[in-house]
């Protein structure tokens, strides 16, 4: 492992997953904004393997966080995917690794503009 990918490792141990939640989750009880810290100093993202399971940490703490339990309805379901796909976006963003993010775009189908989507 290289000194740039320890210092990145060292920086960015910690990457929290923020869901801002829609008109649909105004419902819930307690705050509007859920996050899950999402660690990841024991990962070598210097390797592909290592940025996969980096993703794949991003990826389920942000379907965690948008998640409704106890409803069935559509219009829930299609709000906490749009939820999830934002705030797993913006959790790559804040990452800022260009591999994690070339490795978001492949698995999204180069979605690049959602990276730039709100802040």
């Amino acid at each position: 492992m290289n000194s740039t990918t320890k210092t990145r490792n060292a920086v960015f141990a910690v990457c929290s997953v923020l869901a801002l939640f829609s008109s649909a989750f105004a419902g819930e009880p307690g705050d509007q904004v859920r996050s899950q810290t999402v660690k990841f100093a024991d990962l070598n993202t210097g390797t592909p393997a290592g940025v996969e399971a980096l993703y794949k940490r991003i990826h389920f703490a942000a379907q965690d966080v948008c998640s409704v339990s106890g409803t069935r309805d559509l219009g829930s379901a299609m709000s906490a995917a749009t939820c999830a796909k934002e705030s797993e976006a913006r959790a790559i963003k804040r990452v800022n690794l260009p591999s994690l993010t070339a490795y978001y775009q492949m698995k999204t189908g180069g979605h690049s503009e959602t990276l730039a989507a709100k802040r």
